[in-house]
């Protein structure tokens, strides 16, 4: 194998050093005949060497030449020169083979991509299904929005966990982002106008001096009421997103639990979790938030009311009892603007989460910190509604941890005494309302926050508080900020506050408290450090008789109201739990006598019902039978279609001296602009009337339910507005009927016979409400006045007079043009002149439109009657038959366009509009499931309000009862 590769080798060596020194000689003469004779050397013919001996002796005679032939041998400088030459031209040579190739090789791979690419599907229809321009920037600017609605609906497979916690981040964090940068857009309009008031006030000043105001009054005006704009629709977007979020994370959780149990290849097992007592009772008060009922029962179960006077501290409390600082902070401005109800468990874990949410903030992270007190913000934001300040919608929230003391408390707004030009006038009033109510409870525990920087005589809640519980027998008295009433106040003056003698409001206890150095970014566990070292350190609290050691700190104040809390509760619980007990019996015992044969639904159960009805009432639609819709389809396309045919193309054509021609100009351009717009408006109208007819139906049942019937005609309603025929049939419709009307020849003798008598039932339908036109404008006859006691009116008279002249015209020409000549209309006019009846040309022109109508339309009928017999004379003679029956064809065209019409609307409502009106059906009952006010406002009556009352108050009563057990396993 080794020798026939070097023989290969060396054959290929010899060809390239010929065919070189060809290339070579083109430009040299002393060579061009070495190449012309290519002869062996006489020596080299009898050489006994081996076959490589004679390649290697050939190929040196030709680099040398021959002197026995009389060739001439160039000197040696020269030889080197040409084996340079032939080096040279062999690498150029090269270079244009490598190039050569190199551009065939890019034209047929060229080719081979347009062969690809023709064979590719025609993708041309994207370019309409796609948006363009502003369209595809909204769209790209929609899906930018729903990526940010589904950021924290992602959670991830416990094992790809670790990788996507970064990308998770930033996408958070960008959300976040987001939302602070609306929120501090609306606050800084919202300083705006406040500087803008105050400039306004400069002005009316001046207006005193003789300048008006009006127009920066109007400004202002303007200014505020686009604010007010701008924050609603913040708040709304936000709304819109935190429903979205919740929703997702909901299915996110349900398709996690789906994929463990997939995993494990397990069943579930239905465990039952148990809930610690605090929890149980939490849940208790949630229930209770939402109780409304005609009874006179009221809400008497303990919690911790913790009020103040603006800015006294009262929220730094809560969070130092919390461990947490949880809740939004502003420079002097009102941050708690609605209830907050904070439920305190222990745990093993430091975490947040609120009532209607999944999520839970990790408390020992600063991110869901911030997280947390953003959303309370918006929560508070978002409740606040009507242009008011403050709202009584509570928000629940839940925070667990280690060491944290077990009870419930409620943060309220904070008592002012003036109110700002940013609030609602009855803000003032309405917390000192909300204040009260929640006070009011009788087994409710007030923590009464007192300010220890400011006057005592300047607090507002202390009276309050006084006029609520004047024995103070639930109320414990807190002093904060007292770091700052050192530095201020008499040790004198504290001493008698802490000891319940400034005051004449009396406490369970009386606690001073340090909430912070007044720095926001100090943490609880600083604040804590900070107020131990320093009523370590306070001289105040370290003379003798000034305060005793368990009065100070959080942790001693914490403490104290738990034990408060758990003895109230143990104390009126089952007082409590026997109050909804005769509820509930009441309640049990008007639905009997009510309603003693149904079961007690709320309006979700309903809710539901009656959405499986309407869905099956769609189902019901799909199996409606050709025949009834071809039926409908048509009714309703001559409904829609009549009127054209008759007032734009029948009347029109006869008055022309050609007949076919004008008709033929008028079908095309019809059927080119109005007539599929017309006929897909039928097919929509026809699937309406189609489904309501269903529904109405479904009424007549024995089995059928009343109190549905609302939020159906509500569904049905909103989906049909919503629903909307495909775009495209219009064009389809428009290439069907084109075609159909094209064909201007009836096919056989039953078809014309159809065509004729569709003739005559149009024509007499027109005919009468032609006549119904000419009762009113003339009156009734003589035989129905006298039977009737009826009378003319004088412009019936004259009618009747005119009528009488026109009627002379039309008898003497019976083929009279539509329009009166003007010597015809002066001879009216003077001839009733004689009768003592003056009328000008106007009115004798309105009055012969429908008299000619009607003269028309009676010889139309009677063309129609001669043309029953006269298929075969038409079918020999064709347009010029002795019978004029172009009538006829015009409405066999017509009546053609009809039913290839119909057709292709069944086949579209059966195959396409049905599914889509379904899919909208299904959207709005998705929406009116999520609105509980949409609900309460279509599922109403007495039969829904008292079933909602009682199965309220059976909740509150099974969760009082289990927590009561529970309470007492605990004893």
């Amino acid at each position: 194998m080794l020798r026939i590769y070097q023989n290969s080798y060396r054959r290929t060596a010899k060809k390239a050093v010929v065919y070189s020194t060809k290339v070579a000689c083109c430009n040299h003469s002393t060579l061009c005949n070495i190449t012309s004779h290519p002869r062996r050397p006489p020596h080299d013919q009898h050489s006994s060497g081996s076959g490589n001996g004679r390649q290697r002796q050939h190929e040196e005679f030709l680099l040398a030449g021959n002197p026995a032939r009389g060739w001439s041998i160039p000197p040696p400088s020269r030889g080197y020169g040409m084996l340079v030459v032939r080096i040279l031209r062999g690498a150029l040579k090269l270079r244009y083979l490598v190039l050569g190739g190199a551009i065939g090789g890019g034209v047929s791979l060229s080719k081979k991509y347009e062969d690809w690419k023709d064979g590719l599907p025609d993708m041309n229809w994207l370019k309409d299904a796609m948006p363009q321009g502003e369209r595809w920037s909204q769209f790209s600017k929609n899906l930018l929005e729903v990526g940010a609605v589904v950021k924290n609906a992602i959670d991830i497979d416990p094992e790809l966990k670790q990788l996507g916690e970064d990308k998770l981040s930033e996408w958070r964090s960008w959300f976040d982002s987001r939302l602070d940068d609306a929120i501090e857009a609306a606050d800084y309009q919202g300083a705006q106008i406040v500087e803008t008031k105050e400039d306004l006030t400069s002005k009316t000043t001046v207006a005193a001096l003789g300048i008006t105001t009006d127009e920066s009054r109007k400004k202002f005006e303007k200014m505020q009421n686009q604010v007010e704009t701008l924050q609603t629709e913040i708040m709304n977007v936000q709304i819109k997103y935190q429903k979205e979020l919740e929703k997702m994370e909901k299915e996110n959780r349900d398709l996690r639990t789906q994929y463990i149990l997939l995993k494990t290849n397990k069943k579930s097992s239905a465990k039952k979790i148990k809930k610690s007592l605090i929890d149980m009772y939490s849940e208790v008060l949630d229930e209770l938030s939402g109780y409304d009922t005609g009874y006179t029962m009221a809400d008497h179960l303990p919690r911790v009311v913790v009020v103040g006077d603006q800015s006294s501290g009262k929220t730094s409390v809560l969070e130092s009892i919390a461990k947490a600082r949880i809740f939004p902070r502003g420079s002097g401005e009102m941050m708690t603007r609605a209830p907050v109800k904070v439920t305190l468990a222990e745990g093993p874990y430091h975490v947040a989460q609120f009532r209607d949410s999944e999520r839970e903030y990790d408390l020992t992270k600063e991110a869901d910190l911030a997280d947390l007190r953003r959303e309370v913000e918006f929560r508070m934001r978002a409740s606040v509604r009507g242009g008011k300040t403050v709202s009584n919608e509570v928000i629940s929230m839940t925070v667990k941890g280690p060491g944290l003391q077990r009870m419930v408390l409620v943060d309220l707004p904070g008592i002012i005494s003036t109110m700002t030009v940013d609030m609602a006038s009855d803000t003032k009033d309405s917390i000192h309302q909300m204040t009260k109510h929640y006070m009011s409870n009788p087994n409710a525990i007030i923590l009464c926050i007192q300010d220890g920087s400011v006057d005592a005589e300047r607090s507002n809640v202390t009276d309050l508080v006084m006029q609520c519980d004047p024995l103070g027998r639930r109320t414990i008295f807190v002093l904060t900020k007292v770091d700052l009433a050192e530095e201020l106040a008499d040790p004198e003056r504290i001493r008698k506050i802490l000891s319940g003698k400034l005051f004449p409001m009396k406490a369970l206890g009386y606690y001073a408290v340090v909430t912070g150095r007044g720095r926001k970014d100090d943490s609880i566990e600083a604040i804590r450090q900070y107020e131990e070292d320093f009523f370590k350190n306070s001289k105040l609290f370290h003379r003798r008789g000034v305060i005793m050691p368990h009065q100070v700190t959080s942790r001693n104040l914490s403490m104290a109201v738990s034990d408060r809390f758990w003895k109230m509760v143990r104390e009126t619980i089952e007082q409590q739990a026997d109050a909804f007990k005769a509820t509930r019996f009441n309640l049990e015992t008007e639905w009997k006598n009510n309603f003693p044969r149904l079961r007690e639904s709320g309006r979700d159960e309903l809710f539901d019902k009656a959405k499986g009805e309407i869905l099956d009432e769609v189902v019901t639609l799909s199996q409606i039978s050709a025949k009834k819709w071809d039926d409908t389809l048509t009714t309703k396309l001559w409904e829609k279609l009549s009127n054209y045919v008759f007032e734009n193309v029948y009347l029109p054509a006869a008055q022309s001296d050609s007949f076919n021609t004008m008709v033929d100009i008028k079908l095309r351009q019809w059927a080119e602009q109005a007539l599929p717009a017309k006929s897909v408006e039928a097919g929509w109208e026809a699937l309406q009337q189609e489904f309501i007819s269903l529904m109405d139906h479904s009424k007549k049942s024995q089995d059928h339910d009343g109190i549905f019937d609302q939020l159906k005609s509500a569904v049905v309603d909103e989906a049909i507005r919503r629903h909307s025929w495909e775009d495209k049939a219009i064009d389809m419709l428009r290439v069907i009927q084109l075609n159909t009307l094209e064909d201007r020849f009836v096919h056989d003798k039953a078809e014309w016979d159809q065509a004729v008598k569709f003739l005559e039932t149009s024509v007499t339908a027109k005919l009468t409400q032609t006549e119904e036109t000419l009762s009113q404008m003339f009156g009734p006859g003589q035989m129905k006045r006298l039977t009737h006691w009826q009378y003319l009116t004088q412009d019936q008279q004259k009618r009747r007079s005119v009528k009488n002249e026109l009627d002379k015209i039309l008898k003497n020409d019976s083929k009279h043009l539509p329009t009166l000549s003007y010597d015809e209309l002066t001879t009216v006019r003077k001839n009733v002149q004689r009768e003592n009846v003056d009328v000008d040309t106007d009115y004798i022109r309105q009055t012969w439109f429908p008299v000619y109508r009607k003269h028309f339309l009676h010889q139309a009928l009677q063309r129609a009657k001669d043309c029953r017999k006269a298929y075969y004379l038409y079918t020999q003679q064709g347009a010029e038959c002795e019978i004029a029956c172009s009538d006829v064809v015009l409405f066999w065209r017509i009546q053609q366009v009809i039913k290839i019409t119909g057709n292709a609307l069944r086949q579209q409502v059966i195959n396409r509009e049905a599914r889509r009106l379904d899919k909208e059906i299904k959207a709005v009952l998705d929406e009116f499931s999520e609105d509980d006010d949409k609900k309460a406002h279509l599922l109403t009556g007495k039969r829904v309000l008292l079933a909602e009352e009682l199965i309220k108050v059976r909740q509150i009563q099974e969760k009082l009862e289990e927590f009561i057990n529970s309470l007492n396993q605990e004893k």
